[in-house]
This record gives structure tokens, C-alpha cells and sequence, in this order.
């Protein structure tokens, strides 16, 4: 089995974000890390490829779980981290012209560097998170599916590879689905069941030793004009820091004070 893990490097939640003068979240701080759902998805691609032999030293099948980036040269950091949680190996795809690449441009690219490694070795699953905390879209999943032609199998709980055929669950707001499609797909999972491992010492010396294939637009065969600013759909017209709020209510006391609580909130359309 062979298990394709899309990732991103982002912006610590608990940093100061900011976007620069053209339109873009300014990236390559100290603190930017492996976007934290990607961490699930990674979990889920370990665990699912794990489920079918991933790691013996039997002479199985030759299971892979592979963390895929595109980013600048700093993403690569956000491979390292998967590398040292248990991922075989790790690609990173990184060219100028990418700069600016919206959620679609992303998955085209994305897309090719998958459609490269199925030609390579097979791919049987393209795992990815619920989102990018960057961005919060949740819209690359479902784009890279399209634009492979492969079956998705969106926000999982739980997966099951069987005889070429991916189940997942899910739950939605009214219902919980169970719904199968054959191999290879595309599956993006929630952070409500797979908690990510924590590599060990080991793990992490590891990582820093296994070597990263870096690809190019060229490598692909993507035409720049495809990807970056030019080649997307959508783009930041106008942003602005967010005003202070002015009508914050302080309510302190005891219990007698539960009943104006109370009001405000009804009157603020919360109870």
C-alpha cells in the first residue's frame, strides 16, 4: 500500500498574522510549524498503511506513507516533522512561481506531483486534513480529487482499506454516512479521531538524515502560468486590521447576578 499525506507549513496559531502590502499572509517566521490538522491526517495515512503491514521487517509488500509540500524552501521543515512521526519519505515542491497560488492553483500542482508518484509506485490513498489553518478553505482536498479523477472521501472519522475498496464515516450535523469508493481516492479526515503521535528522540535524528526529493513546476510538467497570481481564481482586493470591540460587558457578583446574565445574552441572540 502506498499512502500520499499532503501537509503544510503555517503560521503558529498564537503568533501575530498579518498580511503584507501584497495581499499575502506573511510567512517564514520563527515560530511557523506543520499546519496542526495535517498532523491527523498523517496520523490517519500511518495508522490506515500500518492496519495493512506498513513498518514489519517481514519482506512484505513495501508499504510507503509519503508527506507531500508545496511551499517555500522553509515548508520543508513541516516534512521533517512528518518524517520523525513515522513517514517513509517526503517531497517537496518548491519554485518561485508558486508564490500567491490560491487553493486551486495549489491542488493542480499538488495533483501533479501525486500523478507523479502514482506512475513511479501506485498510489492507493491521498490523505490530507479538514484544512489548512492558514487559510481555513477546505477547499484543496476536494479540488486535487477533481482534478485527478479519483473518488473523495471527505471530513473521515474512521477508514477502512479493503480488497481495493476505502470506507470511511463521518458525521454530519443530522446523520452518520458510511461511504465507499474504490482505489485510489482522496480522503480528508477531522481532528475528532485521530490524535496525532508524538515523535520519540529516535524518530526525530532520523528525520534529519533521510534525504527530501525537491521538485520544480518543470520536474511536473505544470505551466507557471497555471499556478501563482496569475493562475488563480481568487486574491485578497482589500484587508484591514480588525477594530477593537467597543461593546464588551464585564458582569461580576454572585448568583444574583445570573439573571442579567441572562438577559444579555437573550438580548444578544445567544440563549
Amino acid at each position: 500500500m502506498r499512502v500520499v499525506v499532503c501537509v503544510k507549513h503555517v503560521p503558529d496559531l498564537q503568533s501575530a498574522r498579518s498580511l503584507g502590502e501584497d495581499g499575502r499572509l506573511v510567512r517564514g517566521g520563527d515560530d511557523d510549524t506543520l499546519n496542526e490538522l495535517d498532523e491527523d491526517a498523517l496520523e490517519a495515512g500511518l495508522r490506515t498503511a500500518e492496519a495493512a503491514g506498513f513498518g514489519k521487517d517481514d519482506g512484505g509488500e513495501g508499504h510507503d506513507v509519503t508527506v507531500l509540500t508545496v511551499g517555500p524552501a522553509p515548508a520543508v521543515e513541516a516534512l521533517r516533522r512528518g518524517l520523525a512521526m513515522g513517514a517513509s519519505t517526503a517531497v517537496h515542491v518548491s519554485d518561485e512561481a508558486l508564490a500567491g497560488s490560491d487553493a486551486i492553483a495549489t491542488a493542480r500542482v499538488l495533483a501533479a506531483a501525486v500523478a507523479k508518484l502514482h506512475a513511479e509506485q501506485p498510489v492507493d490513498l491521498v490523505v490530507a486534513g479538514m484544512a489548512a489553518l492558514d487559510g481555513l478553505t477546505s477547499l484543496v482536498p476536494a479540488a486535487l480529487a477533481e482534478v485527478l479523477g479519483w473518488p473523495q472521501l471527505t471530513l473521515a472519522d474512521r477508514i477502512e482499506v479493503t480488497d481495493g475498496l476505502v470506507t470511511v464515516r463521518r458525521e454530519t450535523s443530522t446523520d452518520v454516512e458510511v461511504l465507499t469508493a474504490p482505489a485510489p481516492a482522496v480522503l480528508s479526515v477531522t481532528d475528532q479521531a485521530f490524535r496525532a503521535r508524538f515523535p520519540n528522540f529516535k524518530g526525530i535524528v532520523a528525520a534529519r538524515k533521510k534525504p527530501v526529493a525537491t521538485w520544480s513546476l518543470a520536474d511536473l510538467g505544470v505551466d507557471p502560468a497555471t499556478v501563482g497570481s496569475a493562475g488563480s481564481a481568487t486574491w485578497v482586493a482589500q484587508a484591514a486590521e480588525r477594530p477593537e470591540r467597543s461593546d464588551r460587558v464585564l458582569v461580576t457578583g454572585d448568583a444574583e447576578t445570573v439573571p442579567a446574565l441572562v438577559d444579555y445574552l437573550s438580548e444578544k441572540g445567544f440563549a
